[in-house]
């Protein structure tokens, strides 16, 4: 009894918003300061330098009506003994792609990694470990008309719908030679200084080829896998562990506020008031620290930023509409 009601103070602790005042710059020093300032549930620190807010917001590309357009919901039978922590990558270790954090470059293509990144991860899982593959966000963004406007932001739901009805051939990091389709925008140091060359700005999206790189030995239409169903899941936190467990890492997206930029560990709430966009990452998995609840998050900025290209995030209370518009599919294998 004691345990819980000690819980329940440091979750009312935590739950607690202190907002920050008006025309703080979210690149800004202050803005660091000001978070560690007020001993909240997460530590901030240096994550972007040399690289406008402009540059920042291009990042976020969720596009705005994107939670008006969500899949059909399927509804899982709660198992009793859901785990107080979950991670996909002790879960399934064998599976590369559940540890691999990818890099969006200067794109606004969360919306086609979060898909790819999760539906790579489920064909693994499904498959036992025999197939080990990274789909492309190459392919996906550039040739799925429906998704929206490639770099300039689109629709998660959309890319799981491509996933099932078009296919999405393999294809890895940028210059890694993996796969059919690889990344074709380079990385960039968008973080802190590092041995990636600056950015240089924004780039236009690159155009849809129904080819594989030069010295591939697949086509394009043989090296393409197909989801067999795409759905989503409820808000309801005890609907979304189920799927992750059962199924495997999920794409989701959620508000980014000025402050988020600027995390580096800890469980991450909100105190910004002002919003920057929308984006869209991948949850594995889940835990408490320090008495708080959060879900385990994958970005795609790289690993430079946040926790090794990692954050948490709260847990239950739909933070940032984090629980809000969750996609899934099963593969076809």
């Amino acid at each position: 009894m004691k345990v819980l009601l000690l819980l329940t103070v440091l979750w009312a602790v935590a739950s607690c918003k202190y907002l920050l005042p008006d025309g703080i710059d979210p690149l800004s020093q202050q803005m660091i300061d000001y978070i560690n300032y007020i001993n909240t549930t997460w530590k901030a620190g240096r994550n972007f330098e040399g690289v406008s807010l402009k540059y920042i917001k291009r990042l976020m590309g969720v596009h705005p009506k994107s939670k008006y357009y969500g899949l059909p919901k399927i509804r899982h039978e709660v198992p009793k003994d859901i785990p107080e922590s979950f991670d996909a990558r002790k879960q399934w270790p064998y599976c590369k792609s559940i540890s691999l954090i990818r890099d969006q470059a200067s794109c606004g293509s969360c919306w086609a990694f979060g898909a790819v990144e999760s539906m790579s991860d489920r064909i693994c899982i499904e498959s036992g470990g025999k197939l080990q593959v990274e789909l492309s966000a190459e392919d996906l963004m550039t040739c799925c008309d429906s998704c929206g406007d490639g770099c300039n932001g689109g629709f998660p739901t959309a890319a799981w719908e491509y996933w099932v009805s078009e296919g999405i051939v393999t294809g890895g990091l940028y210059n890694s030679n993996e796969g059919c389709q690889p990344y074709q925008i380079p990385s960039c140091e968008h973080h802190t200084k590092g041995p990636l060359p600056p950015c240089s700005g924004e780039g236009p999206t690159p155009p849809c080829v129904h080819s594989c790189r030069k010295g591939y030995n697949v086509t394009y239409n043989q090296d393409k896998y197909y989801g067999k169903s795409a759905y989503g899941i409820s808000s309801d936190v005890n609907q979304i562990q189920t799927e992750i467990m059962k199924n495997g890492p999920v794409e989701a997206d959620f508000t980014v506020y000025a402050d988020f930029v600027s995390y580096k560990s800890g469980v991450y709430q909100h105190h910004s008031g002002q919003v920057l966009g929308g984006h869209a990452i991948r949850i594995l998995g889940w835990g408490v620290e320090n008495g708080v609840p959060y879900w385990l998050v994958a970005n795609s900025w790289n690993p430079d930023w946040g926790d090794k290209g990692y954050f948490k995030i709260i847990r239950g209370q739909d933070e940032c509409g984090i629980e809000s518009d969750i996609n899934a599919g099963l593969a076809k294998l």
